[in-house]
């Protein structure tokens, strides 16, 4: 159905896309991977029209519907057969209401009424945001802006749905819910989808084909279980199958499971000669270890915390501690108020009673300045910190602010390297961005770090990097609390885990203990292995010892 044929695509003094072929099958889900900032939204961009469009660059080659060449054809003229949905869904919203946005597409289209209102009532069902319907757009968390954003482009019945990072900003329930309605529109509609997206072991095992973009240029293609053998990029459930010798490697829990018998042997002697694995770089407690985060030694205190949004009560009586040395996780569903605890623990946000105290301070009630001297926060937006023209600007800022010479750069090289200094923040992938926001942030090494989704966009060696660095922090005495959904970062990096439910602290506790609770959070090696294994680390590392031993 859709061909891409020689396709080159360069920004001057780089070449992105170096001569791709790529034919993607009518009712055929391909997968696009690479390291942040390959080019996978590039390459997104040229098959729905917006690069070069609106990206500036050359491109050459050709994209072909049916047969037929459009890569001249604009990307307004492809959305009734190819619809896109990008990385930041609340930049391309054009309306107020849920519903408006659903409809607006169709509206572009000239549908008739009928056929628009009976869309938009199965794609509200269908996503299940139908009790989202009058909400404002800007009232949404970040994952149900996600759904609204898919549901907008589903409602115009393209033939094929360009998706890029879909499930990045959804809780793990969420993003299993949006990937079963698309494989179902796959395989009952026949609708072709090309997603890109850096948590592979999400869709890896709805795909029919992956496409690993290398930082050549080039592309591999073929099935995920050939392309995974020595992809740079993969998932827990591949890393587990590489160190334990499997052939093919597992794309399932349930595969991995069957397969697992002799190696949880294997593990199981190392517990038997009193070897307790660990996290790479952490210490994580068990169930029975009591909790550090005591108030005597804590740097910041949450009381009884009530924040509302208007009449909206988003938090109810939230209590929380953290202390230095430690990684918290802050965990719970979309819309479960995690980023609203965040702003009123940095002051930012009021408080309609309760208490916050940060080194004995109300952050509410200090000036701006004084804030980020107490604590650092990297938003969901991570572009809401970046306002200079160049990379080199943003860090020498950073680093004059911090009176830390090169440290940004550092930073920032371990997180995703390759970046030119000279490149403007907008021209950056999402990943790319995050990265550079998450630098600007940790230069100063404030004593509290607070992160809003730190992993969205960024790659596997990227979140490794990022957890070795906040255990580096951690180890300095500062206190680090992260909200996300990525169950498999919390794993390598968090101490503990705090889940929300309906502005609710429904779990807290040791990491171990509160993932096996649900799961929705468990990481995949620990659904395969069970107890006390969380990460491939720590099964490679146990692997190792019985190896000497024997």
């Amino acid at each position: 159905m859709i061909e891409l044929r020689s396709l080159r695509f360069s920004y001057p003094g780089r070449e992105v896309l170096a001569g791709i072929d790529l034919d993607i099958e009518e009712g055929e889900l391909v997968l696009l991977a690479g390291s942040t900032g390959v080019g996978k939204s590039t390459l997104l961009g040229v098959v729905s029209g917006l690069v070069p469009e609106y990206t500036g660059g050359t491109l050459s080659g050709d994209v072909l519907l049916d047969g037929v060449s459009i890569i001249e054809r604009p990307a307004r003229e492809r959305a009734a057969d190819i619809g896109y949905v990008g990385q930041n869904p609340a930049a391309w919203f054009v309306t107020d209401t849920v519903e408006e946005e659903v409809a607006y597409g169709m509206e572009q289209l000239g549908l008739p009424a009928a056929t628009m209102r009976r869309r938009v009532e199965e794609t509200l069902d269908l996503l299940g945001i139908a009790d989202l319907r009058h909400r404002d757009l800007r009232t949404l968390s970040g994952g149900e802006q996600q759904r609204v954003a898919i549901g907008s482009v589903l409602t115009m019945h393209p033939r094929l749905l360009v998706l890029d990072e879909p499930t990045s900003a959804l809780d793990p329930t969420a993003a299993e819910d949006v990937l079963a309605t698309v494989t179902r529109l796959v395989h009952d509609l026949g609708l072709s989808v090309l997603v890109a997206e850096h948590r592979l072991e999400r869709v890896v095992p709805f795909a029919d084909r992956m496409v690993l973009l290398r930082p050549d240029g080039t592309v591999d293609v073929d099935v995920p279980q050939v392309v995974l053998l020595d992809s740079p990029v993969a998932p827990p459930l591949v890393e587990l199958g590489r160190a334990a010798g499997w052939s093919p490697l597992p794309l399932t829990v349930r595969d991995a499971r069957r397969r697992a018998r002799e190696l949880s042997a294997r593990l199981a002697e190392t517990l038997g000669e009193g070897t307790a694995p660990v996290p790479v770089g952490a210490e994580t407690p068990d169930a029975e270890t009591p909790d550090a985060a005591t108030p005597d030694g804590a740097v910041l205190t949450a009381r009884d915390l009530v924040v509302a949004h208007g009449r909206t009560p988003v938090l109810r009586g939230v209590d929380l501690t953290l202390a230095p040395g430690r990684v918290t996780a802050l965990m719970g569903r979309n819309g479960s108020g995690k980023s609203t605890l965040l702003w009123a623990l940095q002051g930012r946000l009021g408080r309609v009673s309760g208490r916050v105290r940060v080194n004995g301070a109300d952050p509410h009630a200090l000036s701006r300045a004084e804030r980020r001297r107490h604590t650092g926060m990297v938003p969901q937006t991570a572009a809401d910190l970046l306002y200079l023209e160049t990379v080199g600007e943003e860090c020498a800022d950073a680093d004059a602010d911090a009176g830390a010479p090169g440290r940004c750069r550092e930073i920032l090289d371990r997180l995703a390297p390759g970046i030119d200094d000279r490149t403007h923040p907008r021209d950056l992938s999402e990943g790319q961005r995050l990265a550079l926001a998450v630098a600007v942030v940790l230069v100063s090494r404030p004593p509290v770090l607070l992160l809003d989704e730190p992993t969205r966009g960024l790659d596997y060696p990227g979140k490794r990097a990022l957890a070795e660095m906040l255990r580096s922090l951690c180890d300095e005495g500062h206190a680090v609390l992260v909200a996300t959904h990525d169950v498999e970062f919390v794993a390598q990096v968090a101490d503990q885990v705090v889940v929300l439910a309906d502005g609710e602290v429904v779990s807290d506790g040791p990491t171990l203990q509160v993932v096996v609770e649900s799961p929705s959070f468990a990481p995949q090696v620990h659904k395969v292995l069970g107890s006390p294994w969380l990460q491939v680390g720590q099964v490679t590392a146990a692997l190792a010892t019985v190896g000497s031993a024997g």
